[in-house]
């Protein structure tokens, strides 16, 4: 977990936010801001790859010949073992690349952190770790994103008592002080 120092705390601690190395979390599973090819890339996705082994690359493969040839479509949701990580497992979601997607982004950033939460849900995970998900080579602004995505966890939580910890791992204390200043969770 990250430092104490860093750590902020929402919905009744079920929400902690730090800044941190998301390879480095030990939770049930770790959210990776995946490219729809599921075949690694650069950012938090290339770090999870290379942190993980190539146990994840296999996986992913697999899921790309067997259920998503085409690629994982952009707000949907997969899990993999994790590798070498600490977390048991990986759940690859795509966020909408900014301005790319009719006017859909908020829509389909949503569902990729509703249907990464849904995901862990179906498998009985009770922590899980996000970065912030579309904000760097994706270009979706963060202020915006820290709104979409706050009340996205917010109102899964409250219906699925599944998910116990959401974690909120940020790249630089910069990053963290904008979803702050721009998050909509309530407690």
């Amino acid at each position: 977990m990250f430092p104490e120092q860093t750590k902020t705390i929402f919905l009744d601690g079920r929400v902690r936010l730090g800044v941190g190395d998301i390879t480095r979390e030990a939770v049930d599973a770790v959210v990776n801001a995946a490219n729809s090819s599921l075949l690694g890339g650069g950012g938090v996705d290339g770090a999870i790859h290379r942190a993980g082994g190539p146990s994840i690359l296999e996986e992913c493969r697999e899921l790309r010949r067997t259920q998503y040839p085409e690629g994982l479509p952009t707000g949907e949701a997969v899990i993999t073992g994790a590798g070498l990580l600490p977390a048991q497992y990986v759940i690859h979601t795509v966020g909408p690349v900014y301005g790319h997607e009719g006017g859909r982004e908020a829509e389909l950033l949503a569902a990729a952190y509703r249907n990464s939460l849904a995901l862990a849900a179906a498998h009985a995970l009770a922590a899980v770790t996000f970065p912030s998900i579309s904000t760097g080579a994706y270009g979706y602004p963060r202020e915006a994103a820290a709104a979409v995505a706050s009340r996205s966890i917010a109102e899964f939580l409250g219906e699925d008592e599944t998910v116990k910890e959401v974690r909120l791992v940020f790249f630089s204390q910069r990053d963290m002080e904008v979803f702050l200043r721009n998050h909509q969770f309530v407690s």
